[in-house]
């Protein structure tokens, strides 16, 4: 049976054996028969060994971040035969450590990129987007996966506008190598979408929805090529934006992203003073704390523990929300959470909707008898 037609353009049948990957790859097709994955003709199988991904990656005191290796997972859900490579940029001695994790964290990372440079080593949309329009060059990527963190929103979209391709963002499913789930509405409703454009596919993950791979116990064998990236042609001075500081606060606490417990607090505290009984309840569990906007915006804490659909999308095995009413936005950032915990005075509050366990009370009664009764640090 004949399944490719008119790959041309002009009617005539092209073999794919006897044409280049690269030829075809550009080539237009349609499938004409109504079950192609029963008998799968001579291209597809081309394809499908010919499937290559390039991961933007980030890194933190020497460790690929966890978020990174669910992009892996992402990639490996397009293709059992993608060819994987991460990306990692910066320099010092904090890169090559983080090189070496990501050789060896698992098999399926086939090889390492190193861009060892100053300009890398902070997250400016203009020298990243460049980086991966050069890399893409001179190796032709099928995809471009980021996950959807701070850097890989600022990333991405520039890299895909100077490819001059659609980038397909928030991604939470791979039902086939071109066809995506994201969430819309915030979160109300899902949205299937398929890419139809050219290579390379410009795509963010949301982290939360791709479990990181299991770390391999043979980092010899298993361990990826380092390749450096030649950045000589580089030039700082031509980039229109520069890096001025970065402002942390130093705490014990686990990363709100990534973090196994959450704590979080709404308007219901009143105030910034009331939020640090928050944070003795984290320390007792030894949870992240966050926040809904309404808090963030009346200045209780600083924005970047803001959960919701403009914040941090987190999905810990335990959420608690203490004085959070449940507005759709803040939903959208948790509602993949193993288990919900929702403690509100209002009995119709929406939080109640998706919570596990939720207690109409006093906040200002039960955290005090939290911090009172559980016993000391406890992580999970």
């Amino acid at each position: 049976m004949n399944f490719l037609a008119n790959l041309s353009g002009n009617g005539r049948r092209v073999i794919p054996g006897l044409a280049s990957y690269r030829a075809l790859r550009n080539c237009r097709f349609s499938l004409l028969s109504p079950s192609p994955t029963q008998y799968p003709s001579p291209f597809s199988r081309l394809v499908r060994f010919c499937i290559s991904t390039l991961v933007i990656g980030e890194h933190e005191d020497g460790f690929v971040k966890p978020s990174t290796l669910s992009a892996v997972t992402a990639a490996r859900a397009i293709s059992q035969d993608n060819i994987i490579s991460i990306l990692l940029g910066g320099s010092g001695s904090t890169l090559g450590k983080a090189a070496l994790h990501a050789a060896s964290v698992h098999p399926l990372i086939s090889q390492v990129l190193v861009a060892d440079a100053d300009i890398f080593r902070n997250p400016l949309a203009e020298p990243w987007a460049e980086l991966v329009h050069m890399l893409h060059q001179k190796s032709g990527y099928t995809y471009i996966i980021s996950a959807s963190s701070t850097f890989g929103k600022n990333v991405l979209p520039r890299a895909a506008a100077i490819l001059d391709v659609s980038p397909v963002t928030d991604i939470i499913e791979i039902s086939e190598p071109h066809l995506f789930v994201r969430p819309i509405y915030a979160g109300n409703a899902l949205c299937t979408v398929r890419y139809t454009g050219s290579d390379p596919c410009v795509m963010t993950i949301r982290s939360t929805s791709f479990s990181p791979p299991s770390c391999s116990t043979d980092v010899v064998s298993n361990a990826a090529p380092i390749s450096q990236v030649d950045v000589s042609n580089f030039n700082k001075e031509k980039q229109k934006s520069r890096w001025l500081k970065l402002n942390s606060q130093n705490t014990e606490r686990p990363d709100l992203g990534s973090a196994q417990v959450v704590v979080t607090g709404g308007r219901a505290l009143k105030n910034a003073e009331n939020f640090k009984l928050l944070e003795k309840l984290a320390e007792k569990l030894g949870a992240a704390v966050g926040a809904t906007r309404a808090a963030v915006d009346a200045g209780f804490v600083a924005n970047d523990l803001q959960v919701g659909q403009t914040g941090k999308i987190v999905a810990p095995e335990l959420y608690m929300a203490f004085g959070v009413s449940g507005a759709i936005q803040h939903l959208a950032g948790m509602r993949d959470s193993k288990v919900i915990v929702a403690v509100n005075k209002d009995p119709d509050a929406p939080i109640f909707q998706v919570a596990d366990y939720g207690l109409v009370a006093d906040l200002f009664e039960v955290i005090p008898e939290l911090i009172e009764k559980l016993p000391e640090k406890k992580r999970l």
